[in-house]
């Protein structure tokens, strides 16, 4: 997750149609897999999985350069018949050009780092501005690449413009992973379906049945809008019946899943803990924080960080 500076609200629709285009661009030229994401007005969430280090053939490497520029300048057109030229010839020039390129493939912060980047450069010269537009550094969060984790990350972040007034349903709004697979989007689809796991990605009419439980309860009727309660009305609710159901605890900021650094399995964040540890020598007997028991997660899980469970 990454925020504007000063939060300022400076994203319009032009601008968050934009943003989602280069997403999908940028993902694809550094070979990450989008699984969902949610982009609102003065910040954005994605949820990427970074594939296993493979090979990249230059025949490769020549066609997500012109995913990233595909409308390319005459001087960019040029460049890259150059560059061809020097990759035929094996001229030292590309292999250093290679292994520029390569350096951004596979990893979530050069990813980001391009992504924040293009944008930046877009929006400054389209709004007349200069300076920077981004407060810091992204958040991240490493998740446990297991379905029931996976499947609530995802719901949360799909749910930011239902947990912001704007929709009822996240499939109305635009700029968000559920709704692009909703319009049929094929990676959009891809990205949610591979959320249930498993080598062969079931049938989207059924992956979507079952994300949208996730997203609106069982035996809710899948009805938007309903049972969501914030601020006092949810903390008296949960002091009375101790828990409530999932898909409405997921309409609540719950900062484990943006400032948490690891969300998983408690065996999953220790095994990062004590990695943690070596590499820093700190946090000695600090244990795994597991979730609030708000409801029933569905697993085990437990974040790196403990922190205060709702934010009305």
């Amino acid at each position: 997750m990454t925020r504007t500076v000063n939060g300022a609200f400076l994203f319009d629709d032009p601008a968050k149609e934009t943003l989602r285009k280069q997403l999908w661009q940028v993902a694809e030229f550094c070979g990450v897999h989008v699984l969902t994401f949610a982009i609102l007005s003065n910040h954005f969430h994605v949820l990427v999985r970074i594939p296993a280090t493979a090979p990249v053939t230059d025949a490769e490497l020549l066609r997500r350069y012109s995913v990233l520029y595909p409308k390319p300048t005459r001087f960019q057109q040029a460049r890259l018949e150059v560059v061809k030229s020097w990759l035929h010839s094996g001229d030292p020039a590309g292999e250093a050009w290679r292994t520029r390129q390569l350096s951004l493939m596979g990893d979530v912060s050069q990813f980001m780092k391009l992504l924040k980047q293009r944008f930046s450069i877009w929006f400054n010269r389209t709004h007349q501005r200069y300076g920077t537009l981004w407060a810091e550094r992204f958040k991240s969060v490493l998740v446990e690449p297991a379905t029931k984790i996976l499947e609530t990350m995802a719901a949360y972040i799909d749910l930011n413009a239902v947990r912001a007034g704007l929709v009822a349903d996240p499939k109305d709004y635009r700029f968000c992973g559920y709704a692009e697979a909703v319009a049929g989007h094929p990676l959009a689809r891809a990205g949610l379906q591979s959320l249930l796991g498993g080598d062969s990605l079931p049938a989207w009419e059924r992956a979507q049945a079952n994300y949208r439980l996730t997203l609106f309860g069982v035996g809710s009727g899948a009805r938007p809008g309903e049972g969501t309660l914030s601020g006092p009305g949810l903390d008296k609710t949960v002091a009375q019946k101790g828990h409530l159901p999932r898909h409405v605890i997921l309409r609540q900021r719950i900062r484990h899943f943006t400032q948490g650094a690891v969300l998983g399995g408690k065996n999953f964040v220790a095994s990062h803990l004590a990695t943690y540890r070596v590499r820093t020598g700190r946090r000695r007997n600090s244990p795994p924080k597991p979730l609030p028991s708000l409801t029933d997660w569905g697993g085990d899980f437990a974040t790196l960080r403990g922190l205060r469970p709702l934010r009305p």
